[in-house]
């Protein structure tokens, strides 16, 4: 049971950062501006701060679960994550990539983009709930403990991948610092705008098909 705790949380947080999100592509960007070594330095201490943060979301998960407009309020934090990220990247696409950077640098930055991380919140809240509710986990803290380090290992794991597939790549295809930060600055800034539009598809559609059944009655 102990080892199946440690699978399942390994391969739903390895399935959970499979699709581009502001993590990977950070990930991605370090690894191509500042080298491996600082890569896994920020995997590493990314992936500490997912072990906590995946104990205390799935602890809270029932709670969050209840509290009304969280979406809405994870949206707009995601909107305003993805803007600055998409302008910081933006900005500095066409400076050259440094040759010295803060042995700490990118171990801050992992630390505070593991903790401000509101993507995984809906995630673990559906996942968690679905495994805890059907049993195949247990919600005690141990179990916990031993999902959260398999989720820590997830992550870890799939972020290792990824740097490494941006170090080929760079290497495979001879593409410069420019191009590669430009492109995730689009990116970012096209994540900014689906979680914008989606807010407001929302908040303007419901009202207006309210209106449109009244009229019609």
């Amino acid at each position: 049971m102990i080892f199946l705790t440690f699978f399942l949380g390994l391969i739903a947080n390895f399935i959970g950062y499979i699709p581009p999100g502001n993590i990977n592509l950070t990930l991605v960007r370090i690894t191509i501006n500042r080298g491996f070594k600082q890569a896994m330095q920020f995997i590493i201490a990314f992936s500490c701060a997912e072990f906590i943060f995946t104990f205390i979301i799935m602890h809270a998960a029932k709670w969050l679960s209840e509290q009304v407009h969280l979406d809405v309020i994870i949206d707009w934090v995601m909107f305003a994550l993805f803007l600055v990220l998409g302008i910081v990247t933006w900005l500095n696409r066409r400076k050259p990539p440094e040759t010295k950077y803060s042995e700490r640098a990118s171990i801050k930055y992992g630390i505070i983009l593991g903790f401000v991380n509101p993507m995984q919140v809906p995630f673990w809240m559906i996942c968690g709930t679905y495994l805890i509710t059907h049993e195949w986990i247990l919600d005690g803290n141990f179990a916990l403990v031993i999902f959260s380090i398999g989720s820590a290992g997830g992550a870890f794991l799939c972020l290792f991948l990824y740097a490494r597939f941006a170090q080929y790549i760079q290497s495979k295809f001879a593409l410069s610092t420019r191009v590669i930060n430009t492109a995730i600055g689009i990116l970012f800034f096209s994540f900014a705008g689906y979680h914008l539009v989606k807010r407001v598809y929302l908040a303007v559609v419901p009202k207006y098909k309210k209106t449109e059944d009244i009229r019609s009655n």
